[in-house]
């Protein structure tokens, strides 16, 4: 179902770009927009309730960002991932979560640390409980907090956007180990608190590791 994101009172044409960018972004990785299947000007400018001028502005960034692709007379269509960028994803991500926590170790603030080690409060419950639909939105803000606590608009920038090209390429199916990965997170936020870089750093490899073995793509399992 198709919403007006620019708002009851009409929004300038950067942020209308921005929030169409965002809503098609969101449509990409739920599948709503199957991989290879078109997006048009039109189709999306009826969609989202704007102009085709903010949506041409989104179509642009999205393919800077890998989620489409234009080819020439053919217009826009989402982007099909080859195996070998699928596998390059989960590898980025090997990097930069490690790199991420070693700097949240050595920047964080105590208000970091208090929202890190409430999430693990509730991830542990929660995953205990078995009350498991809750842990994909638990486990995306903690990662996030421990991105924002490295002081880095560019690592937030960069896995903010590599979690949801992820979350795009991979279902995930880990139900059996999500107490062990909230163990794993609380272990990180430890070190974090304790200002251990290269534990932290070890601590984040490990977990992206053993993470990574849940990862499945999505066509080879709708086959």
């Amino acid at each position: 179902m198709g919403s007006d994101v620019n708002g009851a009172g009409g929004a300038g044409r950067r942020i209308s770009a921005q929030a169409v960018c965002t809503a098609i972004r969101d449509d990409i990785v739920s599948g709503y927009f199957p991989p290879g299947g078109r997006l048009t000007e039109e189709l999306l400018a009826k969609r989202y309730g704007v102009s085709r001028v903010p949506v041409r502005e989104a179509l642009r960034t999205l393919e800077s960002e890998g989620f489409v692709r234009t080819r020439r007379h053919a217009g826009a269509s989402v982007a099909e991932p080859t195996e070998q960028e699928a596998a390059d994803l989960l590898e980025i991500r090997g990097l930069l979560e490690p790199l991420s926590a070693a700097r949240a170790a050595q920047r964080r603030t105590e208000a970091h640390i208090k929202v890190l080690r409430g999430l693990v409060r509730l991830g542990q419950e929660r995953s205990l409980q078995g009350q498991l639909s809750d842990l994909p939105s638990l486990d995306g803000w903690f990662h996030e907090t421990l991105v924002q606590a490295s002081g880095s608009p560019t690592l937030v920038a960069l896995l903010t956007q590599l979690r949801h090209k992820i979350a795009w390429v991979y279902a995930v199916d880990s139900p059996g180990r999500a107490v062990e990965s909230w163990e794993e997170h609380g272990a990180v936020v430890d070190a974090v608190a304790r200002g251990d870089a290269e534990r932290a750093r070890k601590l984040a490899t490990g977990h992206v590791e053993r993470s990574a073995a849940a990862h499945r793509l999505r066509r080879a399992t709708s086959r």
